[in-house]
């Protein structure tokens, strides 16, 4: 099982505050702080401020609102995490997510579209930006030295 934080804000192995057990299922809407762990099957929406595992045997089929998403069971909805999602073989999330840190190990899946912190997404057009108008320059020269030799 998985509970607290360790130095970087990652879940450990200590201090669960709720569970959802594999053969129970559970639907409604739930707030919680610390750690939910589920292993069951759960319809319906999650709210914390905090983290939320999902164990290989866990399903959840709605919309996840945390701090950190740590999946290696399915997930079918939106999820949003302010700090960050990890999906770990044999993980899958289907459905849109939002998150400024992603990581997804080899096996996983996730089906959907990804929204990055909008920063990121500022800095990577910055980059593209630079890059289309290095290009341009390459190509402005190359035109020049054919000119030259007609």
């Amino acid at each position: 099982m998985l509970g607290g934080k360790d130095q970087e804000g990652l879940p450990t192995t200590e201090g669960v505050n709720a569970f959802v057990g594999r053969k129970t299922a559970f639907q409604g809407k739930i707030r919680f702080e610390g750690l939910f762990r589920i292993d069951g099957k759960y319809d319906g929406e999650i709210l914390s401020g905090d983290s939320l595992f999902i164990g290989e045997t866990g399903e959840v089929n709605g919309q996840i609102n945390v701090q950190i998403l740590v999946v290696n069971g399915k997930v079918n909805g939106n999820v949003k995490a302010a700090k960050r999602i990890e999906i770990h073989s044999p993980g899958e999330i289907l459905g849109d997510i939002q998150t400024p840190v992603l990581v997804i190990s080899e096996g996983a899946v996730f089906v959907g579209n990804c929204q990055m912190e909008k920063m990121r997404g500022e800095k990577i057009s910055s980059l593209k930006a630079r890059e289309s108008e290095s290009a341009e320059v390459e190509e402005g020269k190359k035109g020049d030295v054919g000119s030259e030799t007609t």
